[in-house]
């Protein structure tokens, strides 16, 4: 397919980051990456909670950038600052012309099946979400793996018995991440005959804490701060910026409250004043995923719906460094949580979802 590349002028109450003209890549060594330069364009919209998001959005977006790079491809994002931003941002990405069009986030999940109806010689995709179309291809990634790494870590090293998580929303994206948490305490307490407890989040009713906000900091700071106040030390917030508020809360409280972050290494995109609380991140190689999809079209130049599946295996979800606070993991925790990732990835220890991908 060859669609004629044209840039979107930014239109009212739409917040457009246009870039250069496509520009040749360097020549590389036949794996994509030095591919000659592509004529094909390529369009991300991302959800209400904007670009910089220290998530999903920023790193979709770095992949993107990276696709420009590596393929020659033109890109471009319209940013929604709000729900009524979501469907005519995806018109708008598609009325440029453009071969692929990434959404981001479930919230867009309904616009770009209607877009991807109508337009079936577009490629879209769209990360954490699953769309069923034959021109819609799913960056997903099954979190709930490393999730049970991060909550296997936070028994270890939590002092007081109690860890804790919340959520944005009450979505399979979000439940997935506290899906493993939980299993991964409950690991922990069997090996060690410990009874940490976990607060937010129950596996059997699939009902927990949610704010309802994956952008309000202040919700976040006051559900952080419930939680503190009933003992929990370590907290998984999978709310976006909303998580930021477990660091408030946890410097305003002075309890040394550690946060194990989401989606990107929260060392890289947070404020400084939050290292000492960041005890790790659980990953998702977004930006990679991104790159493959449009890769793919190059290479391919047809449309698919093949999901692209984030694991432990394919490195797609994982555990960030423990940064400043690697002197509280110990060798032995470690060696457990090496172990633990080890037969996950060989099928011995399957981690149960159901919202997994």
């Amino acid at each position: 397919m060859s669609r004629t590349a044209l840039r979107l002028a930014a239109p009212v109450a739409l917040v457009a980051l246009a870039l250069t003209a496509c520009q040749a890549a360097p020549e590389g060594d036949g794996d994509g990456a030095g591919a000659a330069a592509s004529d094909l364009c390529a369009q991300m919209v991302t959800n209400s909670g904007g670009l910089e998001d220290r998530s999903f959005n920023q790193a979709s977006w770095a992949g993107m950038e990276q696709a420009e790079e590596d393929y020659g491809v033109e890109v471009n994002v319209l940013v929604s600052t709000s729900e009524s931003d979501l469907a005519p941002n995806v018109e708008a990405a598609v009325g440029t012309g453009c071969d692929f069009v990434l959404t981001v986030g479930y919230e867009l999940a309904a616009a770009t099946a209607d877009q991807a109806e109508a337009n079936p010689d577009v490629q879209f995709a769209i990360v954490d979400e699953v769309v069923e179309a034959p021109n819609v291809r799913p960056i997903v990634f099954d979190t709930a793996q490393a999730s049970f790494l991060a909550g296997y870590l936070a028994a270890g090293v939590s002092q007081t018995g109690v860890v804790a998580t919340f959520g944005g929303g009450n979505q399979p994206p979000v439940t997935l991440f506290m899906d493993g948490y939980v299993q991964g305490v409950d690991a922990y307490n069997a090996a060690h005959g410990t009874s940490v407890q976990v607060l937010g989040w129950d596996v059997e009713t699939q009902d927990g804490i949610f704010t309802g906000d994956f952008e309000n900091v202040q919700l976040g700071q006051a559900t952080a701060q419930s939680l503190i106040a009933q003992g929990a030390d370590v907290i998984l917030p999978v709310a976006g910026q909303v998580g930021e508020g477990a660091f408030l809360a946890s410097l305003d409280a002075g309890s040394e409250a550690l946060v194990i972050w989401v989606d990107s290494d929260g060392y890289e995109t947070l404020p400084d004043e939050y290292h000492p609380l960041l005890l790790t991140t659980v990953e998702k190689n977004t930006q990679d995923f991104v790159v493959q999809a449009i890769g793919d079209l190059v290479d391919e130049q047809a449309v698919t719906d093949e999901p692209l599946v984030g694991t432990l295996e394919n490195e797609g979800v994982g555990l960030a460094e423990y940064h400043d606070l690697s002197p509280r993991v110990s060798d032995e925790l470690q060696g457990e949580i090496d172990a633990l990732r080890e037969q996950i990835v060989s099928g011995e220890l399957v981690v149960e979802s159901p919202s997994a991908p």
